[in-house]
C-alpha cells in the first residue's frame, strides 16, 4: 500500500528547535523541561507512526463475483497490525461504485493483532460496478501525524436483473419439423400430437387438424410431442422515446427483468437462446443453449440502457441478421404500430415473432394499446400485453445470494440447511 505521512502541528517542530536556541543562548531548566517535552513527543509519534506505516496490512475480500438485484452481498475486511504498538484509531474510506454500499468504517487495531469485520449490502441496482480500493488513515494518539495508507486492490462485480416466474404466454414456434435433407444416419423420431393450436404463417398443411377447424370455424394445427425445441431470439427494444416512468417502476427496468425472464425460462424448455439489445451499447448474441449463456446474457442485460435508434429502424437494420428459422420474442413499450410491416419479411423467413408489449397506460402514458395488439395479430404475429402488475410481486425482487436458511429441529436445534456455497475470493 502507498503510504503518506502527514505532519499536523507543523509548529512543534519550530518550538522544539527554538528551546534549543534559547537553551544555548540562555541556559535554563524551563528550556530543558520544553525541548525534552515536544521533542521527545515529536520524535516519538514519528516512530509510532512511521511503525505503522510498515507493519499494517488491509485485506478485502468478496463471497461472490455477480449478483442480483435484491441479493444481499458480503464482504469480509481483515485488518493486521503487525507492529509492537497499537493503532488507536483508523477510518476506513471505501471507494466503491455500488450502490448502498456502506464499507466505511471507524475501527482500531491493537499491536501485533488482528480485526476483522464483515459487511452485507444489499443490491438494489443493475449494472457492472466496482468494488474498492480503500484509503486508511490512522495517527498517533496525540494528532501530531496523520499516516494515510492507499489500498488499490479492487474487483469488478456485475448485479444481474431479476428472474421472476411467468405465467403462461402464447409463444409462435418458428420453422418446422421435417424440413431439409434427411441425414441417413438419423434415426427417425416418432411424434405424436400432444394438442392443437391455431395456424401461423409457416405450419404446413398436412399439420391441418380438420375436426378442430371445423369445431372452431378456424384453422389449427397439431402441436406434436418430441419435436426439437426451437431456437428463441429474444429482443430487447430499448428505445428512449417509447419509455415511460423513473427507476425501478419504469418501463426500461420491466422490460429488461422481462427479457432476463425469458431468458431463464427458454433456457429452462431446453431453446437454444439469443440476445438482442436495441440500446445505447447495442448487443448481439447468438443463440445457445450451455450452462455459460444465462450468465452471459444476464451480464448484457445489467448495463443495458435506452437507444436514440427506434425500433422500426433497428428491425430494418439488423432483421437480415436473423438468418435461420425460429422465434422471435419482441420486449417493447413501443405502442405506434409504424413498426409491425417490419416484420413481415421475417416471417417470410420462417421466423415467427411473438411480441410482449408493456402497457404504458400503466406507467402514466396513453394509447390504445388493445388497438395496437389487434393489429399485431392480424399480421399473423402474436401479441402479450403485459401490466405493471405483473412486476409488483414479490418475486420481482428476489435476494438469495449469501443468505442462510435454518430449520429448527423438534429438539429446538437449528440446523443449516442453506450455507453460502461460494469461498471468499480476495481483491486484487
Amino acid at each position: 500500500m502507498k503510504s503518506t505521512l502527514r505532519l499536523n502541528l507543523k509548529t512543534l517542530p519550530v518550538i522544539a528547535l527554538a528551546a534549543a536556541v534559547m537553551q544555548i543562548v540562555d541556559p535554563s531548566r524551563a528550556w530543558v523541561v520544553l525541548l525534552v517535552a515536544l521533542g521527545g513527543a515529536w520524535l516519538f509519534s514519528r516512530w509510532w507512526v512511521r511503525g505503522l506505516a510498515h507493519s499494517l496490512r488491509f485485506e478485502r475480500e468478496l463471497r461472490y463475483g455477480w449478483a442480483q438485484v435484491g441479493d444481499r452481498l458480503e464482504e469480509r475486511f481483515t485488518l493486521t497490525n503487525r507492529f509492537p504498538l497499537p493503532a488507536t484509531w483508523v477510518a476506513v474510506h471505501d471507494h466503491s461504485t455500488l450502490p448502498d454500499c456502506r464499507a466505511s468504517v471507524a475501527t482500531g487495531v491493537d499491536g501485533q493483532s488482528v480485526s476483522q469485520w464483515k459487511i452485507l449490502t444489499q443490491c438494489t441496482r443493475r449494472g457492472v460496478f466496482m468494488l474498492g480500493g480503500a484509503t486508511l488513515e490512522t495517527g498517533d494518539p496525540l494528532g501530531i501525524y496523520t499516516l494515510t495508507l492507499e489500498d488499490s486492490a479492487s474487483s469488478t462485480l456485475a448485479v444481474m436483473p431479476p428472474v421472476i416466474p411467468l405465467p403462461r404466454f402464447e409463444i409462435l414456434a418458428g420453422g418446422w419439423t421435417g424440413e431439409g435433407r434427411t441425414h441417413p444416419r438419423t434415426p427417425e423420431e416418432t411424434l405424436n400430437a400432444s394438442h392443437t393450436r391455431e395456424m401461423v404463417p409457416g405450419d404446413p398443411l398436412k399439420w391441418i387438424h380438420w375436426k378442430t377447424t371445423a369445431r372452431r370455424n378456424a384453422f389449427h394445427v397439431r402441436a406434436m410431442e418430441g419435436t426439437h425445441a426451437g431456437d428463441w431470439w429474444i429482443l430487447l427494444d430499448l428505445y428512449a422515446g417509447s419509455q415511460l416512468g423513473t427507476g425501478w417502476n419504469s418501463t426500461e427496468e420491466h422490460g429488461v427483468i422481462l427479457a432476463a425472464s425469458l431468458i431463464a425460462q427458454g433456457l429452462s424448455e431446453e431453446h437454444a437462446v439469443g440476445l438482442a439489445v436495441n440500446g445505447a451499447e447495442p448487443a448481439w448474441h447468438v443463440p445457445r443453449r450451455n450452462e455459460y449463456q444465462q450468465r452471459s446474457l444476464l451480464k448484457s442485460l445489467a448495463v443495458a440502457s435506452p437507444s436514440g435508434l427506434s425500433l422500426k429502424e433497428y428491425l430494418h437494420r439488423a432483421g437480415e441478421a436473423f438468418r435461420h428459422r425460429g422465434s422471435l420474442l419482441i420486449v417493447t413499450a413501443c405502442a405506434n404500430a409504424d413498426w409491425t410491416p417490419s416484420l413481415l419479411p421475417l416471417m417470410r423467413r420462417g421466423i415467427l415473432p411473438t411480441v410482449f408489449l408493456l402497457d404504458i397506460n400503466d406507467y402514466g402514458g396513453g394509447a390504445d394499446i388493445g388497438r395496437t395488439a389487434a393489429w399485431i395479430r392480424s399480421l399473423g404475429a402474436a401479441c402479450n400485453v403485459i401490466a405493471r402488475e405483473l412486476f409488483e410481486r414479490p418475486e420481482a425482487r428476489p435476494g438469495h445470494e449469501g443468505e442462510w436458511e435454518w430449520r429448527i429441529s423438534a429438539t429446538g436445534r437449528a440446523h443449516a440447511v442453506k450455507k453460502p456455497a461460494a469461498e471468499w475470493k480476495r481483491l486484487e
